[in-house]
């Protein structure tokens, strides 16, 4: 979005308040966890009154809803370099990483909240879940019309395996989603979907 933006209800709104806003949201929400975030307290880190956020939004799964597809708008998947397990390689490092450094506890904050809001549960899936799901399918799916891989088992499954791993990792805090995890899991893809052996 840019310039004066028209939010679902009241006047536009200055486009330097909804980024302090939507930024404020994050950071509180990577600092206090995501029970503890209030719209009071955004509108306080954001330096905007209690007014504009409530003019706004409704409530802070809007906000943080918002906060996340912003965020998921300015880091756009890697380009397509020709080799299917690279480009995999590259779309969950940079997946990983923001969620480790920016996005992990609003967005499974969201989730939690989503299983008692199917509306909130649809809008999640729409601009969050789906279009990460969905880039990685077409990364797969570019891997087969080339001849890198091999579709053994469904892309939907190998997209399921490599996504469920990263929810269990994250709802249970028992391991790290990391560059390792990264490692095992094009591994993995690599004896469900491709040659025993990447070539070159």
């Amino acid at each position: 979005m840019s310039g004066e933006q028209r939010a679902g209800r009241g006047r536009p709104r200055s486009e330097d308040a909804r980024r302090a806003v939507l930024d404020a949201a994050l950071a509180l929400c990577r600092r206090d966890g995501y029970p503890q975030v209030t719209l009071k307290g955004i509108a306080d880190a954001a330096g905007v009154g209690r007014q504009t956020i409530y003019r706004w939004w409704s409530a802070k799964s809007e906000v943080l809803l918002e906060a996340l597809r912003d965020f998921a708008a300015r880091h756009v998947p890697p380009e397509d370099t020709g080799d299917a397990l690279t480009d995999v390689e590259t779309l969950l490092r940079i997946t990983f990483a923001t969620l480790r450094e920016t996005t992990a506890p609003a967005l499974v904050g969201l989730l939690a909240e989503a299983q008692h809001d199917p509306d909130l549960s649809e809008r999640l899936q729409a601009t969050m879940i789906g279009p990460r799901r969905q880039a990685l399918h077409e990364v797969l799916r570019r891997g087969v019309d080339r001849g890198q891989l091999v579709p053994r088992v469904s892309l939907t499954l190998a997209v399921d395996m490599v996504f469920g791993v990263m929810w269990y990792r994250l709802l249970h805090r028992h391991a790290p989603v990391d560059d390792a995890l990264v490692g095992e899991l094009v591994a993995a893809l690599v004896r469900l979907l491709g040659p025993d052996e990447r070539p070159g």
